[in-house]
């Protein structure tokens, strides 16, 4: 667990997208200047302590105390909870300028476990020093606002694909939100590699590993997606809208012969 002793270390923000490709529409560049915008706003008001983390840190666990949030500066994060039987359940993802800790304003306490997926920088923001900014600086109420609202809307995106997609679909909508999380944060989004194991996948999504890589091969078999040569979990997406398109193709109900 991150202690308040850490040293503290800056790395760069994270590189911008590739030279020669393309952010995918307006929104995706809007997006990504919102997200520099934030960024920059929590530096000039709050100058927050930074930290590295590394891939299976945990920079909190349920039931710890509440008393900060954290802001993504760079690398991916995962949110774990335990089931009553003791099983570990992935609930949400996060990616640069999402915000952790949310879940810990309402009891005092964080209701679940923050992991880190690989190297990343994150931002330490005292809560209660946030609440004072807020009020000199009504323009970093608004960003605290804008940010639960889209952890709101993401969880609800979440759970309607859980709950309405079968799995061929489940499993393309997961690659394109991913790959639209990228882009909206100026990232790479054409090639992407994925941080969890197809059984992560599969435990967010509600499926069993086996399904995920039926679901993947399918795919690639489809030329919606290609594997890179040195690893299954680099995977090529030559057009985020061919996964829109593949989703949209599984709830497309099949004509029936009269």
């Amino acid at each position: 667990m991150l202690s308040t002793a850490a040293p503290q270390r800056t790395l760069p923000t994270a590189p911008s997208l590739a030279a020669g490709i393309p952010l995918s529409s307006d929104g995706d560049q809007r997006a990504s200047r919102d997200v520099a915008d934030m960024l920059k706003l929590l530096v000039d008001t709050l100058a927050p302590q930074r930290r590295v983390v590394h891939a299976g840190d945990v920079i909190y666990r349920a039931g710890e105390r509440f008393g900060n949030l954290y802001v993504m500066n760079s690398g991916f994060f995962k949110l774990v909870t335990l089931s009553p039987d003791g099983r570990e359940q992935v609930v949400s993802l996060k990616f640069r300028g999402d915000w952790l800790g949310f879940d810990g304003i309402a009891q005092g306490a964080y209701s679940c476990d923050a992991v880190a997926m690989d190297t990343g920088d994150i931002w330490v923001i005292r809560y209660d020093a946030l609440l004072g900014a807020c009020f000199r600086c009504p323009e970093l109420l608004t960003v605290l606002h804008a940010a639960m609202s889209r952890e709101i809307g993401r969880d609800r995106d979440s759970l309607m694909s859980v709950c309405t997609l079968p799995a061929d679909a489940r499993v393309a909508e997961f690659l394109r939100q991913w790959a639209q999380s990228l882009a909206q944060r100026g990232l790479r989004s054409d090639q992407i590699m994925l941080r969890m194991t197809r059984a992560e996948i599969g435990n967010y999504l509600g499926m069993t590993l086996e399904t995920v890589s039926r679901a993947l091969s399918k795919l690639a078999r489809d030329k919606v997606i290609d594997f890179a040569e040195k690893g299954r979990r680099d995977i090529r997406i030559p057009n985020v809208q061919a996964l829109a398109t593949f989703v949209q193709r599984c709830l497309s109900p099949v004509p029936t012969l009269q």
